[in-house]
C-alpha cells in the first residue's frame, strides 16, 4: 500500500506527490458509515510532477484537462466499506487513468483499396440480390 505508485515501465510516481484525503462514504456500512471515514480522495499534480519527463506530462495535462482543476487530478473511491479497500481501488484507478494519459498516440490509419477480389464478390452478392427482387415483383 504505502510506497511509491508504479505507472508503466519505468514511470513511477513517489509517495510524496500523492495527496490523500479521507471522509465519511455514503456508500453501505450500515450504522458504521457514520463513523469511520471510509471515502478516499486521491489527488495527484500532474503539472509539477517530477516523475513524469516533460514529453510526457504535455501529453497527460493535454488529454486530462477537463479532469485536471488547477493541474491536480483527484480520484475518489468510496465503493467498499473499508478504507484499505478504497485507497487500493483509487490507487488502481490513477494508475490507469495516468498509463491511459501518457500512452503514445496510435499510429495513424493507411488507407487501402478493396482487392479486386473483394469488389467482385460485393458486385455479384448486389446482383443476385436484385435478381431476386424482381423475381418477386408481380408482372403486369
Amino acid at each position: 500500500m504505502p510506497g511509491p505508485l508504479h505507472i508503466r515501465g519505468s514511470v513511477v510516481i513517489p509517495e510524496a506527490e500523492l495527496g490523500w484525503r479521507f471522509s465519511r462514504s455514503s456508500g453501505p456500512g450500515g450504522q458504521g458509515v457514520n463513523t469511520t471515514d471510509s471515502r478516499v480522495e486521491l489527488s495527484f499534480n500532474v503539472e509539477t510532477t517530477t516523475a513524469l519527463d516533460p514529453v510526457l506530462r504535455a501529453r497527460a495535462l493535454e488529454r486530462l484537462g477537463p479532469r485536471l482543476v488547477e493541474g491536480v487530478l483527484t480520484i475518489a473511491a468510496s465503493e467498499f466499506r473499508s478504507q484499505l479497500r478504497n485507497r487500493e481501488a483509487a490507487e488502481v484507478r490513477l494508475a490507469h487513468v495516468i498509463a491511459q494519459a501518457i500512452a503514445p498516440p496510435p499510429r495513424k490509419r493507411r488507407p487501402t483499396k478493396p482487392s479486386k477480389g473483394a469488389v467482385e464478390r460485393r458486385l455479384s452478392a448486389k446482383k443476385q440480390r436484385s435478381d431476386l427482387k424482381r423475381l418477386r415483383r408481380s408482372a403486369d
